[in-house]
């Protein structure tokens, strides 16, 4: 009895800290399993990383009427405000003349398309050719053709429709854009890559600057010119002249005009008729005409077709010629005297002395603001060797020397020499002081504010950065990705094994509970037996 009763209590004793231990360390691995099991599930939850869908491609060929130039934009593809922020990655100049030259022969026109596509795939992920959109606009030079020769306009842009459609790119089609879409595109062009839609703040994100002026824009093509601003003064209602756009969630009022045949290359042609018509009432004999915008020394040889094709030169046109004759014109370096001749081309008259008024009777409000001059703006002052902003002293001194020069000293002046730029480059500097200054009415004072530029950063100041800004409205946004801060797999199999120990643990802590249970019932039925004894 004694033995009995002193074992009891020690077999008690020993059972409880045998069971209180694992209990313990049961009970802190499931409440260790709990926390880490809630911990990933809220950090799954509320903490993925939201990650860009990527980046989109753009590819949009510039038809003009002298070359085509082939542009590759690429953009985020979540887009800004609707707009996606666009930026320039790649540019080819495609060989040979403008598509509007393809007229006889519209089954050529494709070939001088494929060394540019070749390098325009290598820029390209090959994973986004079949999503990267491509589109051509032709200007100027086509809209001539459109006018002179339907057909033939038709023919051209079917051939290269049927040549981009079996490209791996998604083709959106080949048209020919109005004067006006010229001008707005190449404001938009200018804006954009000058910042005055959108910058960087400190925290790297691209929002709208304060208090920023809009820059007028000066585009002065092979076939035609364009101006486009945004006027502060009320503009004359429901005029032709007057666009709305809409860009970055903003809204401007913008008055652009395009002059058709007052590009470059068909003011000279005009030019050229005028100097004929010229000789012939004055003198009817003879096939030799004094050019004073040529270099003394140069002298050259065109068909009359060549001078009198142009729908542009068609109200100077004999009543009778034979487009095979040739005329000899004979430079005389003269700059006072070409640019008297030169104001000739433009109709100052037409206004009437009216101030809101540009030439030829078109409505223009005053110039206001800076102004970016580029594509042959830049180029005549590049001749120069000007660039940037400068006076209107400058620039008209510069003309005087360069167009003094004779014919055999114009190859060390220029950096790249080509006759057919070389022989021009008096008159279009002439041709520029008469646009601006008695055409759209820069003065001494409003000159300096016009820069004449070819480019910004690495993005060319044309009409197709516009035009690319401009369709990304039309563009869905890419889906943006979310990336989970734990890969599912992982997550899933982390989250099982959790739960599992955590099961296991209340398993156990249950069959502890249970044993001590049963443990307890069979201590009282051993002490009542005891107690009977």
């Amino acid at each position: 009895m004694f033995t009995v009763m002193t074992r009891q209590p020690c077999e008690q004793a020993g059972f409880r800290a045998l069971s209180r231990t694992p209990a313990i360390i049961t009970l802190v691995v499931l409440l260790v399993s709990i926390v880490v099991l809630v911990t990933l599930t809220l950090i799954q939850i509320h903490h993925p990383q939201v990650l860009p869908p990527g980046l989109k491609y753009g590819i949009v060929l510039d038809a003009g009427s002298s070359r085509t130039t082939v542009y590759v934009y690429q953009w985020p593809a979540e887009k800004e405000n609707n707009t996606g922020v666009v930026s320039q990655t790649f540019k080819c100049s495609v060989k040979g003349s403008g598509i509007s030259s393809y007229e006889n022969n519209p089954q050529d026109a494709p070939k001088a398309f494929e060394d540019c596509m070749l390098k325009v795939k290598e820029q390209v992920p090959k994973h986004l050719h079949g999503s990267t959109q491509i589109y051509l606009g032709a200007t100027a030079g086509m809209r001539l053709l459109r006018l002179q020769n339907e057909t033939a306009a038709h023919e051209v842009l079917e051939s290269i429709q049927s040549y981009f459609k079996s490209q791996p790119f998604d083709f959106r089609g080949a048209q020919i854009i109005s004067g006006q879409e010229e001008g707005v595109y190449g404001w938009i062009t200018a804006n954009y890559i000058m910042g005055n839609f959108l910058e960087k703040n400190l925290w790297h994100m691209w929002v709208h600057p304060h208090g920023v002026d809009t820059t007028g824009a000066l585009d002065l093509g092979g076939a035609s010119t364009q101006i486009s601003f945004v006027s502060r003064e009320k503009m004359e209602p429901n005029a032709s002249d007057t666009v709305q756009v809409s860009l970055y969630g903003y809204t401007y009022t913008l008055y652009t005009h395009s002059f058709q045949c007052y590009g470059r290359n068909e003011a000279e042609r005009k030019f050229l008729a005028m100097l004929l018509q010229q000789k012939v009432a004055s003198s009817p004999n003879g096939t030799s005409v004094s050019n004073p915008c040529y270099p003394s020394g140069y002298n050259t040889t065109f068909s009359l077709g060549h001078v009198f094709g142009s729908l542009c030169t068609e109200n100077q046109r004999p009543e009778s010629y034979s487009p095979s004759d040739n005329v000899t014109f004979t430079g005389t370096g003269d700059p006072w005297l070409c640019r008297e001749k030169v104001a000739s081309v433009f109709d100052f008259k037409a206004c009437q002395e009216q101030d809101a008024c540009s030439f030829d009777g078109v409505y223009q409000p005053k110039v206001q603001g800076s102004f970016v001059a580029f594509a042959g703006f830049y180029y005549t002052a590049s001749a120069l060797n000007l660039s940037g902003s400068f006076s209107l002293t400058a620039f008209n001194s510069s003309s005087w020397d360069f167009c003094r020069h004779t014919w055999i000293e114009l190859p060390s002046l220029l950096p790249r020499f080509d006759e057919v730029y070389a022989r021009s480059y008096c008159f279009s500097a002439h041709y520029v002081y008469h646009l601006l200054v008695n055409g759209y009415k820069f003065t001494e004072e409003t000159w300096p504010q016009i820069r004449f530029e070819k480019e910004v950063g690495n993005s060319s100041i044309a009409w197709s950065l516009g035009y690319m800004l401009s369709l990304t409205n039309q563009i869905p946004a890419g889906s943006t990705l979310i990336r989970l801060p734990i890969q599912p797999p992982v997550f899933m199999g982390v989250l099982a094994f959790f739960t599992a120990i955590a099961l296991l643990c209340l398993a156990f802590l249950l069959y502890l509970c249970s044993a001590f249970r049963t443990k307890g019932r069979s201590e009282n039925a051993f002490d009542q037996a005891v107690d009977s004894d």
